[in-house]
């Protein structure tokens, strides 16, 4: 890869990981888009987004149970069932025109989920647990989708969560981390297990990246709210890959 675009490219996941940190996601979607509209193969796309994730929402995940927001009653329905369909998802190696197109659908939807979460604040309304047979139907839908794409999971787990009333915002990202750290470690596993998975040199220099950004973000957003305007601007990216993806 040329040096300047991958410049670019850390450039972008640095910002990615810091923004998606605050939320207590790992980032692989903005990874995903980033990767994408630097012309990366599918084949490498996957292990690395997973790779990545692992990363900054291992930090987050840290960040977020030391703020005293993590539930492990409203963490472990959506978990049981994910991680082992993460791992099954891993091990299927999609061709390259369905996981383009499977990608991109996913970036749009993250990207208005992005958009969405802009003007998003704390809820003050009262909160149900989630019923368990949905939980874990939610969780192993989820897993199977993560391990497919190379996301954790949470950039759909965080709106059903906050929609459905079962969970506050903090609350939200301290279960989205430990979701994301979970099935990116399962969907991996697979991919190395298998022999699908293959990392580049270069993803141990994003990763120093998204670690320093990762850090600072889940810093901040453990303890409040990251600008919605950075917020929609990496939604503005996301839709822009995700056309891409599905388009070209």
């Amino acid at each position: 890869m040329e040096p300047a675009i991958l410049l670019a490219l850390a450039a972008g996941m640095l910002l990615a990981s810091f923004v998606y940190a605050t939320v207590g996601h790992g980032g692989a979607s903005a990874y995903l888009a980033a990767m994408a509209l630097a012309g990366l193969a599918p084949a490498e796309m996957r292990p690395i987004a997973l790779t990545l994730n692992i990363l900054v929402a291992s930090l987050a995940t840290w960040k977020f149970c030391r703020a005293g927001h993590f539930r492990w009653r409203l963490f472990w329905p959506f978990a049981a069932v994910s991680v082992p369909l993460a791992y099954v998802g891993g091990a299927i190696s999609l061709p390259g025109t369905v996981y383009k197109i499977v990608v991109g659908v996913v970036l749009l939807y993250a990207a208005w989920a992005l958009w969405r979460s802009g003007r998003a604040g704390e809820e003050m309304r009262r909160l149900r647990a989630p019923p368990l047979p949905l939980a874990l139907a939610i969780g192993a839908v989820l897993g199977l989708l993560s391990g497919l794409t190379g996301v954790g999971g949470g950039i759909f787990l965080s709106p059903l969560l906050l929609m459905l009333g079962w969970a506050g915002t903090k609350q939200t990202s301290a279960t989205s981390a430990p979701f994301i750290l979970v099935n990116s470690i399962a969907g991996l596993a697979a991919g190395v297990i298998s022999g699908a998975a293959t990392l580049p040199a270069m993803t141990w220099i994003l990763g120093g990246v998204v670690l320093a950004g990762g850090w600072l973000g889940a810093e901040y957003g453990s303890r409040r709210f990251a600008n919605p305007l950075v917020r929609r601007f990496l939604a503005a990216v996301l839709a822009l890959a995700g056309g891409k993806m599905v388009l070209v």
